[in-house]
């Protein structure tokens, strides 16, 4: 155990890739190239991307997943109880369907983007990923895209919201509620709020994914994703 320890010091500590593999080759189920590992850990993020992002994409991908369901933002959740409280649980289903329906429809545009990313990952990346944390990939991922998929997200999303006529679905919405006795009127921007859900829905997915790689034998589907885990299974 303690040779072991010092062995993943060593590792990270270690830059160049040939000092790299020369680590490896000696833990347990070593003796992979840097090009297979490589291609271990893009296996395994196109797993995440294939498995489960492309999920969130087809009708009621968000709205029936309990795990990214799109909820009204917080200073709209009054907004939501009054009006069931009163009789109108109809009018605030069809409001959250909608927030759901719009991201539902960007969520395609993560594939490409993410599949560039995963494309361009260095060595070390790849490195610090496979020694990381549960979410490493996710957390690389995140720093890597959320830019650029928030730009691609929020036009769609906001398209969405007039192809479907949400502006006026959520003006009926708010009118009935600022209509009601002692409320205090409120107008949020729908479209940043569902676009910053859509996101952290999308890479909540790809971590579901990454912990079951890491954590369950049985997530690795190729002979290479169980050679490269069991790389970080002895770290």
């Amino acid at each position: 155990m303690l040779k072991r320890i010092l062995l993943i010091v060593i590792l990270f500590q270690l830059s160049a890739c040939s000092e790299l593999q020369q680590v490896i080759n000696q833990l347990p189920n070593g003796g992979l190239t840097n090009d297979q590992i490589g291609l271990g850990l893009k296996e395994a993020l196109n797993n995440g991307i294939t498995n489960q992002v492309s999920t969130l994409q087809v009708k009621d991908g968000f709205f029936k997943n309990e795990l990214v369901k799109i909820l009204l933002p917080e200073e709209l959740q009054k907004v939501d109880k009054a009006l069931r409280t009163i009789g109108l649980s109809s009018v605030a289903d069809e409001g959250l369907k909608v927030l759901n329906r719009a991201a539902e429809d960007a969520v395609g545009e993560a594939i490409p983007i993410f599949v560039s990313a995963v494309k361009g990952m260095t060595f070390n990346d790849v490195k610090g990923i496979l020694l990381g944390n549960d979410v490493a990939a996710t957390t690389f991922l995140q720093g890597q895209t959320s830019n650029e998929l928030y730009q691609k997200f929020n036009p769609i999303i906001k398209n969405s919201f007039q192809k479907v006529g949400a502006d006026k679905i959520w003006s009926d919405l708010i009118t009935k509620y600022n209509s009601l006795p002692l409320t205090k009127d409120v107008n949020p921007d729908l479209t940043d709020y569902v676009t910053g859900e859509a996101l952290k829905g999308v890479f909540k997915m790809v971590e579901i994914e990454e912990k079951d790689i890491r954590t369950k034998i049985s997530s690795r589907t190729s002979d290479l994703l169980k050679r490269v885990f069991a790389l970080q299974d002895n770290k």
